[in-house]
């Protein structure tokens, strides 16, 4: 039986392996660091857990294999001009924006976009790093070594903050997870509630964007469309070819995983709706240490990354499924977390269904 090689081994290149083995591929993380010489077979299969990566012996040899599902897509994606690009040719709704020129000034930004604008460096960057406000008040400039390497956006005073998670397999054909609200502090997801009846009138509406964009670039496998919402309207604020941080609550809400799709699309196995079990959340543990009292709590299940505990650092995952809403209150006000978790519970507590 073929092997399903994943570029990259951190923490989502370790939920796909988990995902295949109850279904019967054999998924193989590897380091990109790594200078082993693989033993690729000609009908093996590659995926990436991520949008780019350096050039490396390990790279070198899964990037050039025939069968790299989505190659093309990566770089198109992974730079945040020809991403921008690509939404703007399929008309699909984004903040207003232009590219950050060599000779671009902060006084054309504020013309442009007005007085708050965010930068964003076209590679790299995530969590909220790579990021630069100019600010009109503050009469704030753009450095040089920013120029010729970011976007500049519109700031949004958006509602929240919604993400879409969808799979579609070789033949077109395609499923959607219900829409997650999520909540970001310092540019870092901390926390994520689905599905919501609320958000149900939306779901429409984000499944024929990210239907768009994933037929016109043939896209094989699960994406991610994170969103501003707006009123009634979404603003695509990025998009990730590949399994997301928003849906890990699938591990525990869902019949079928988005890392278990993720492994079915890209190997040709069967797609099927996934059925939504109940109520869930997601928290995510960031620069915390372990803690095993944490298993004590009803409903919970914890998802620990094996990584060096660093401030800022995604170290694990917790996820909550339930139908009973009384249940996933009181775990929330059990978990024992530091500062800035506190906004965090306050903020699923007020946005968990009554």
């Amino acid at each position: 039986m073929s092997i399903l090689w994943v570029l990259g081994a951190g923490q989502l290149g370790a939920m796909l392996k988990q995902a295949g083995t109850p279904i019967g591929v054999d998924v193989r993380p590897i380091d990109i660091e790594s200078t082993d010489v693989l033993p690729l077979n000609a009908e093996d299969i590659v995926t990436a857990e991520r949008e780019e990566w350096p050039d490396t012996a390990a790279t070198k040899q899964l990037a050039t294999h025939n069968n790299f599902v989505n190659l093309a897509t990566f770089p198109q994606l992974a730079d945040r001009l020809t991403q921008k690009q690509w939404l703007d040719r399929l008309n699909l709704a984004t903040a207003p924006w232009f590219p950050v020129e060599t000779d671009s000034t902060a006084k054309y930004a504020y013309q442009m976009l007005g007085d708050r604008v965010l930068m964003k460096r076209r590679r790299g960057g995530y969590d909220g790093k790579g990021q630069y406000w100019l600010k009109e008040s503050e009469l704030t400039e753009i450095p040089d070594d920013w120029k010729g390497q970011a976007i500049a956006e519109q700031a949004i005073n958006f509602d929240e903050e919604v993400s879409l998670v969808g799979v579609r397999g070789r033949n077109g054909e395609k499923y959607f997870y219900p829409l997650t609200l999520n909540l970001h502090i310092n540019g870092i997801l901390y926390a994520s509630i689905s599905p919501l009846e609320r958000l149900k009138p939306l779901q429409t509406k984000a499944e024929k964007m990210l239907s768009k964009l994933m037929d016109t670039l043939d896209y094989v496998g699960v994406m991610a469309m994170e969103c501003f919402r707006v009123g009634d309207n979404l603003l695509i604020n990025e998009l990730a070819p590949r399994v997301h941080n928003s849906g890990h609550w699938t591990q525990a809400g869902s019949s079928v995983s988005q890392f278990e799709n993720h492994v079915r699309a890209v190997t040709n196995l069967p797609l099927a709706p996934s059925e939504i079990k109940n109520q869930s959340m997601m928290v995510n543990l960031i620069g915390v240490d372990l803690d095993h009292e944490w298993l004590k709590i009803k409903g919970l299940e914890l998802h620990w990354y094996g990584k060096e505990v660093r401030p800022g650092r995604k170290v694990g995952h917790l996820n909550f499924c339930s139908n009973d809403k009384n249940l996933l209150q009181s775990a929330l006000k059990e978990l024992n977390l530091p500062e800035p978790y506190s906004e965090a519970i306050n903020w699923m507590t007020e946005n968990l269904p009554k």
